[in-house]
């Protein structure tokens, strides 16, 4: 069993950063794929960003292309995701979530296996 905690959300005036960060526990973070989604009132869940095990392949939504970046450093058991020139519609919680199996970079949130708590993102206007 593997536990997520995401940190790093907060309110944010629109054209600002945040980096959320996501601690991954247990010794086998390494083979995970890695991937960010994100939850706006009334939507369902979307797919941002995510990155394969050997964090060589990344992929990212439209919507956040040339914004956002993912990485990991498996020293830390950690991957992150640091967000730029936030826009209003970006407003969403935040979701860490892993791959055990394939460990390549996923877009479709069923192939991931366990998922954070999710922290809040909030840009204003």
């Amino acid at each position: 069993q593997v536990q997520l905690v995401e940190s790093g959300g907060g309110l944010v005036q629109a054209g600002g950063s945040l980096r959320l960060s996501c601690v991954a526990s247990g010794r086998t973070f390494s083979v995970y794929a890695m991937g960010w989604f994100r939850q706006a009132p009334g939507k369902e869940r979307e797919f941002v960003a995510v990155l394969s095990r050997s964090g060589l392949t990344t992929y990212y939504a439209d919507s956040v292309k040339g914004r956002f970046t993912i990485s990991r450093d498996n020293a830390k058991n950690t991957v992150s995701l640091q967000m730029n020139s936030l826009k209003p519609e970006d407003t969403a919680v935040y979701y860490c979530a892993a791959d055990r199996n394939s460990g390549r970079a996923y877009t479709d949130q069923y192939e991931y296996d366990y998922w954070g708590q999710g922290t809040q993102v909030t840009v204003s206007s």
